[in-house]
């Protein structure tokens, strides 16, 4: 080729065809990629500006795959906070419809201790909600009754400048147990003090205490008895002055014993009291209405078992779900205060719900167990972290509270026993732990679901910040095609042109051959 030689204006035309020819095949490689940087020779600042956007871009893309594997797994622990709260509301129903139910057992008896009660008999409660330890309650009554002669009244006006003194002392004893002293003094002429046994004094106020009478004597006596606990009771009845134990013993045995009687009074020494005994009158069963009172009032069985009078007979109610013994009671329903035994059953209608709050509770554990996405579940104290952004400075941690599971046992929800239903203040405390399990649900519902929020927010943000990015790296390389099609044109044009100059060229140097 060195060999050939062409004239200036040919090898003119030729250099600007080949220069056309170049800007085609450049321009033809844009319009086929679309870009017009594609290599680093291309424009190397532009080339790799665009390289690291979409590197990043890239990365985004990776992290908005983990953070939507995120929103799913918040998902997964709503949907199973929201079944575990219509699961408690289940058991607060099943709670509440317990402590409306009352379909408590009953049986009526009748009570017959025979003719000649021997003042022992006894009608004795145990199982249900009364417990191993058996309550008695006495079938009979008895009273003792000591009755002084002929009292009048006291006189404590000691003289004439109104200054009060005098007392009256006696002894008494219940039952032939250790007697105690009882002691009435004058304070002033207003008030009367009793003591007994040398405890603290008794003030009672009288009308007059310059003559005592027998009502005010009856009033001053039964306010000493009740402060210091002595079993009697003080009447007075036609100038009487009448003590009666109120302990019921055997018939024929000193109930009530006045020892040591001494006054100190003004007038003359007419208490009428004098040292003595009295005897029990034949033991008599109680009536039904004095049965009820006693047992209704009965500490040890309040709120297990409810007495009621059902037309003459003695109707049990047994409040509880479990079997109560009742003994005292024969076959055919008769309270003869005898060793037999009868059975009330329990409630059964709380007894199945007591099942069913259990079944419930089991079923919450399960919600919790299955409320997993992709290996990871909130409701286990799992540890869920999300990344942001692709150098890992902005991450977020999400968690249940102090990463406890979300359970029965730690929503404070344990296993009952039917017994555990029979009394209705174990059901309110019961409603009141559910009623705090519900609020711990809610409180996390509402931390997920903030979390859930940010998430997705961030979810957003990264989706806006990749199309950022991309947009970015392509406004760096990708090429104008309308642009390169009119180029490309024109260079079509340019080649055509370029084409007739190198053939006018060659055809002047052709001139030479006419010559010959």
């Amino acid at each position: 080729m060195a060999d050939i030689t062409l004239s200036a204006g040919v090898r003119q035309n030729l250099l600007s065809l080949q220069k056309t020819a170049d800007l085609m095949a450049s321009t033809q490689n844009r319009l086929a990629t679309g870009k017009k940087v594609n290599s680093a020779l291309d424009n190397p600042t532009n080339f790799f500006t665009s390289a690291s956007l979409q590197t990043r871009a890239s990365d985004l893309s990776a992290l908005l795959d983990s953070m939507s594997n995120g929103v799913k797994t918040l998902e997964a622990a709503d949907n199973g906070l929201t079944s575990i709260t219509k699961n408690l509301e289940s058991m607060q129903s099943t709670l509440r419809q317990a402590r409306q139910d009352k379909s408590f057992k009953t049986t009526s008896y009748s009570v017959d201790l025979g003719a000649n009660p021997a003042g022992t008999e006894t009608l004795s409660f145990s199982g249900g909600s009364v417990g191993a330890t058996a309550v008695d309650v006495e079938l009979t009554e008895a009273q003792g009754v000591f009755t002084g002669a002929g009292f009048a009244a006291l006189d404590f006006d000691s003289a004439a400048d109104n200054s009060y003194a005098g007392t009256l002392d006696f002894d008494v004893a219940v039952d032939g147990g250790t007697a105690q002293s009882i002691s009435i003094t004058a304070v002033d002429a207003d008030t009367l003090a009793i003591t007994v046994d040398g405890g603290a004094a008794t003030n009672v106020d009288v009308a007059d205490v310059e003559a005592v009478t027998s009502t005010e004597l009856e009033s001053v006596l039964n306010a000493g008895f009740a402060a210091n606990n002595v079993d009697i009771t003080a009447s007075t009845d036609g100038g009487e002055l009448v003590l009666t134990s109120n302990t019921a013993s055997n018939a024929g045995t000193a109930a009530v014993a006045v020892t040591n009687v001494a006054e100190t009074l003004a007038g003359a020494s007419d208490s009428g009291l004098a040292g003595g005994a009295g005897s029990l009158g034949a033991v008599t069963a109680k009536s039904v209405d004095l049965l009820v009172d006693e047992i209704n009032g009965n500490a040890g069985l309040t709120d297990k078992i409810r007495a009621s009078n059902d037309n003459g007979k003695l109707r049990i109610e047994n409040q509880s779900t479990q079997e109560l013994t009742v003994t005292g009671a024969s076959a055919g329903a008769i309270v003869d205060g005898g060793s037999g035994t009868a059975t009330i059953g329990g409630n059964g209608v709380r007894s199945d719900l007591a099942t069913q709050f259990n079944l419930l509770r089991d079923q919450l554990d399960k919600l919790s167990d299955d409320s997993s996405f992709n290996g990871v579940n909130l409701l286990r104290g799992d540890n869920l972290k999300i990344n942001f952004n692709e150098t890992g400075t902005s991450t977020l941690n999400i968690q249940s509270k102090d990463g406890a599971t979300i359970n029965s046992a730690n929503l404070g929800l344990m296993s009952v026993e039917a017994a555990d239903l029979d009394s209705d203040d174990n059901i309110d405390a019961l409603l009141s732990t559910v009623s705090d399990a519900l609020n711990t649900i809610r409180s996390q519902s509402s931390s997920f679901g903030s979390n859930l929020s940010m998430v997705e927010n961030r979810q957003d943000f990264s989706k806006s910040m990749k199309n950022t990015l991309q947009t970015g790296a392509d406004n760096l390389v990708l090429a104008d095609t309308n642009e390169e099609g009119a180029n490309m044109l024109a260079l079509q044009t340019r080649q055509q042109l370029s084409s007739v100059a190198l053939s006018l060229a060659s055809q002047a140097d052709q001139a030479v051959l006419r010559l010959f």
